[in-house]
């Protein structure tokens, strides 16, 4: 069992958030790496290609264990069959799709010289070699890369293509790497990145992977690259992956967090590959961990806790067995070899089971275990967005699973919603987070980001005071978490978020009854009267009881919600519709308790249980 009590990051928190500014586990330089510049980065650099990623006789060894392994052979042919898809596909061509960015074109590159790349060292046949070099010279004869309006896109395109130059060198002529070589030095090595490769969040580990990955291809001929280049990723790298200490949650939410991870996968295994050293970033605290994320997050119907500008997943009718977790990303099987931890690997197996495989997924592989998983039935995070998961089991497809998060409002991707949390039982997310709307919505990322309803409180399972939603600077800090035992829970203090108009607020998220039903209380100290409203985001069917509860069904399955404070008090229901262009939320309804407050104490309390029987109200 653990209980924590005044948790001491909470107040290193608040700490950081006086000018709201990402707050630090450790400064700006929170682990000493060795100093890149103090001599040669490129003195222990191994000649010849391919070097990136999966040499020679990497190559060998998988081919090795190949002949033995049905797993692994079963992922190679589904690799193969991606690249034989890949095969014939229209050119890429230099768009621009929202006015914005063109990071699907350096995304779509990338996968098609990860597909054709490992098919051609796999097979050591041209059509694989001829597809992929083709579309190195297209991207090559691009005027430009987007450096100057979205630096992300020309650092996953330099990934690409470095990965391509690297991988297919055997096979182009002279006049093609010349090609290739001049295109990734113009259009994304020479570019300045100084901005990008410095920030906190996803952007540095993307834009300083991405150049280190392009930089390492070109090293023997044009080496002032990579000697500019790496020295200032390993200077920079820590600024944002400091952010995965202590025990490796990401603070832009799981989906960011693969974003993140792919790329700190790609930077430390090519440096490991190229040169056989990574000067300590993969010391990077939590970073070991981290694999225990996606984990995790994902609900027992596979779909991820859904923060920080994340997309609302899909729900489907649950099934007799769990489906599969949706992170079949392959740098768990990176992170299991790089930290020896099968957990991350048998974890990406069980998907696999059900879902495609990708080249990297044969590259990075690692076999299954037949080891009984060891999993907390509840685990919290730290960091500057702590979450505390709970879950009845790990066993019954059908298990209650609660998700809450604490944090910042201003965290890179944030909404207003702290405190928010995510409610699944029989396989349904009952509680929803409706995820991000469109990027390209005006002032999305500047200052009208909390004007569109999706982002503001409006939208999440947090309370509003007096007709409003949580401050932009808000901060909840961790009062108490009670994880592993009979009753686990998180109290958060969320004063920070409504300090102009209460004293004190704070939730408390706990599973009760032998972990089959979740207690949300809420408890304010009201500076005047005003309305509490108590709202959670559903696409269930709720039906409102002669009693004041309410039934929400989806897909057969049923939750009851009992208010248990103040006493007498009834649910309403409201539409959370919208109009283009903002995204429709078409389906999805609000429960809402509202409670008209006196000034000083109120409490809400509210029981959300599973029901056996399908029928509203018994």
């Amino acid at each position: 069992m653990k209980t924590i009590h005044a948790i001491a990051f909470g107040v290193l928190l608040v700490a950081g958030y006086a000018t709201g500014s990402t707050p630090k586990t450790g400064g700006d330089a929170p682990r000493s790496a060795p100093p890149a510049d103090a001599e040669d980065v490129l003195s222990h650099l191994i000649p010849g290609h391919p070097r990136l990623l999966m040499k020679a006789d990497d190559l060998a060894a998988l081919k090795k264990r190949h002949s033995t392994d049905p797993v692994l052979q079963r992922i190679v042919r589904d690799a193969l069959a991606d690249a034989d898809r890949l095969i014939g596909k229209p050119p890429l061509k230099h768009e621009i799709l929202d006015g914005l960015r063109m990071l699907p074109v350096s995304r779509d590159c990338l996968d098609r010289t990860l597909a054709l790349g490992f098919a051609y060292r796999w097979t050591g046949e041209q059509k694989y070699a001829r597809a992929g070099i083709q579309n190195l010279l297209t991207v090559c004869a691009f005027a430009d890369w987007n450096a100057k309006r979205h630096f992300l896109d020309t650092a996953e395109m330099s990934c690409a293509v470095g990965i391509g130059y690297d991988w297919f060198f055997p096979a182009m002529d002279g006049s093609e790497r010349d090609t290739v070589r001049r295109g990734l030095i113009q259009n994304g090595l020479t570019p300045d990145a100084d901005g990008p490769t410095g920030r906190k969040n996803n952007w540095n580990i993307v834009c300083n992977g991405g150049l280190i990955v392009g930089a390492l291809a070109v090293a023997e001929t044009d080496p002032q690259h990579a000697r500019l280049i790496i020295p200032r990723a390993v200077k920079n790298l820590p600024i944002a992956t400091q952010n995965y200490a202590p025990d490796g949650a990401w603070m832009e939410g799981p989906g960011y967090w693969g974003y993140a991870t792919d790329y700190f996968a790609y930077a430390v295994a090519a440096l490991d590959s190229s040169m056989g050293r990574n000067f300590g970033l993969d010391a990077t605290p939590g970073v070991d961990r981290s694999g225990y994320f996606p984990i995790y997050s994902a609900g027992p119907s596979g779909n991820l806790l859904c923060f920080a500008d994340a997309t609302m997943q899909k729900q489907n009718k649950p099934k007799a067995r769990a489906p599969a977790a949706r992170y079949n990303t392959p740098c768990l099987f990176w992170l299991a070899r790089k930290y020896h931890n099968s957990d991350f690997a048998d974890a990406l197996h069980a998907v696999l089971a059900e879902r495609q495989a990708k080249a990297l997924h044969a590259v990075w592989y690692q076999p299954p275990t037949s080891a009984t998983p060891k999993r907390d039935l509840d685990r919290f995070f730290g960091g500057p967005v702590p979450i505390l998961y709970m879950r009845g089991s790990w066993n019954d497809p059908g298990t209650l699973w609660c998700g809450v998060k604490a944090g910042f409002n201003r965290v890179p991707h944030g909404h207003l919603d702290l405190g928010n949390f995510e409610l699944e039982s029989g396989g349904v997310r009952f509680a929803l987070d409706l995820g991000s709307d469109n990027y390209n919505l005006p002032g999305y990322f500047g200052s009208s980001r909390f004007t569109y309803y999706r982002l503001k409180s409006e939208s999440h399972n947090v309370p509003l005071v007096g007709g409003k939603g949580q401050l932009a600077d808000g901060v909840a800090k961790v009062l108490e978490v009670r994880a592993n035992q009979e009753n686990p829970s998180i109290t958060l203090d969320l004063t920070s978020a409504y300090r102009d108009r209460a004293n004190k607020v704070t939730r408390t998220v706990a599973m009760t009854d032998g972990r089959t039903a979740v207690t949300v209380t809420d408890r304010f100290e009201l500076t005047q009267p005003a309305e509490i409203l108590w709202g959670m985001t559903t696409d269930a069917e709720i039906t409102l009881n002669p009693d004041g509860s309410a039934t929400l069904i989806r897909f057969g399955k049923t939750l009851r919600a009992t208010i248990q404070a103040p006493a007498a008090a009834a649910f309403t229901v409201e539409s959370a519709a919208q109009k283009p262009p903002e995204k429709e939320n078409l389906g999805i309804r609000r429960l809402i308790l509202k409670l008209a407050a006196s000034k000083g104490a109120a409490t809400l309390k509210i029981r959300l249980a599973p029901v056996n029987d399908p029928i509203a109200g018994k």
